[in-house]
């Protein structure tokens, strides 16, 4: 498959989720944890956890690893 190929994939792959889960994969992507990315985002660290264990589900991952790659390769990261 194609660099062009692969990031329409990965695109497509964010394409279900909210822009919430998109702003909390972003942060997981940049090394912050729970309360930071709550402090950034104006929400509970309880509900940053909800949104990592719902994009861990619709993202077929089983842990941050996971979601960092994917981050990486549709781009949310450099």
């Amino acid at each position: 498959m194609g660099q062009r190929a692969e990031a329409a994939a990965q695109t497509e792959v964010l394409k279900d989720l909210s822009e919430r889960e998109v702003e909390v994969l972003s942060a997981l992507a940049e090394g912050l944890g729970n309360k930071e990315i709550g402090k950034k985002l104006f929400i509970s660290p309880r509900t940053v956890d909800t949104h990592r264990t719902n994009l861990m589900k619709k993202l077929d991952t089983h842990n941050v690893a996971g979601l960092v790659r994917i981050a990486i390769k549709a781009g949310l990261v450099s």
